[in-house]
């Protein structure tokens, strides 16, 4: 089965215009992501879904793909299914990996990849990392107080997702006691079939609540498979300021590059 990963990459935004060219620790992020993305194993195919000429031009220059997509998607998964049908691709899975998280290590992007070939009846699958004890407690405390991001999942035996949601949960009737918590990680891997219908469809009730457009898969009966990855060791920050900017070339510093 044929894997391409598309990037969506925005020129547009509020906090942070210009974004995906934004140079991290001499390298720009966009340009870091796709090589991840690249070194990830079982994807054949990695492309930057832009809007804007500057990064087309961009990612090109860094030895890249890239592909013009329509201004007004209104998010990164409308942009891959228009990427996947302007490049006139047969691949069988689009891997959806976010272009402003550059410190996605390739194997958990793998790992979504290889479930989903390894098992064609999935139609959608998106990893999650089991938190550690003091972490999960720093995140609930962080979120009591309104000052932490993030979203955790609950699945059932199978490992078919439940719930996603941007509180903590589960929720602990007795604290240090029950089921671990899980971490969602923002990537998702689709059949192409799956990625038409997610589009088509509507937002839902609990998608609109919580702001996650994944429950829209759950709410239309959609099932997600969570796939549990490891980090090992590695830290993960998104970037949606000049201040996470320099938070990731810290890391980069301590931790040393991914590819």
């Amino acid at each position: 089965m044929s894997v391409l990963a598309v990037i969506p990459a925005r020129y547009g935004s509020t906090r942070f215009p210009g974004k995906p060219l934004a140079k991290i620790a001499g390298q720009m992020m966009v340009e870091r992501v796709w090589r991840i993305a690249a070194a990830a194993e079982g994807v054949d195919r990695v492309v930057v879904a832009t809007d804007d000429k500057r990064i087309m031009d961009a990612v090109a220059a860094a030895g890249g793909e890239a592909v013009m997509t329509d201004e007004n998607c209104r998010n990164g998964t409308e942009r891959a299914l228009d990427a996947l049908k302007r490049l006139e691709s047969d691949a069988e899975i689009i891997i959806n990996v976010q272009g402003d998280a550059p410190l996605i290590p390739p194997w958990v992007i793998g790992d979504v990849a290889t479930t989903l070939r390894d098992h064609p009846d999935m139609p959608m699958a998106t990893p999650a990392v089991a938190l550690p004890p003091d972490t999960e407690t720093r995140m609930r405390a962080d979120k009591a107080k309104g000052s932490a991001s993030g979203t955790t999942v609950v699945f059932d035996k199978t490992l078919r997702a439940l719930y996603f949601s941007k509180n903590v949960i589960p929720f602990r009737r007795k604290p240090e006691t029950g089921a671990p918590v899980y971490q969602h990680i923002g990537l998702y891997g689709y059949r192409r079939e799956t990625l038409q219908q997610l589009v088509d469809l509507e937002p839902t009730e609990l998608e609109m609540t919580e702001s996650l457009e994944q429950l829209r898969a759950l709410e239309n009966g959609i099932p997600i498979q969570v796939v549990l990855t490891d980090y090992r060791g590695r830290s993960a920050w998104s970037v949606d300021s000049p201040e996470d900017a320099e938070r990731v070339e810290d890391i980069i510093r301590r931790e040393g590059e991914l590819v």
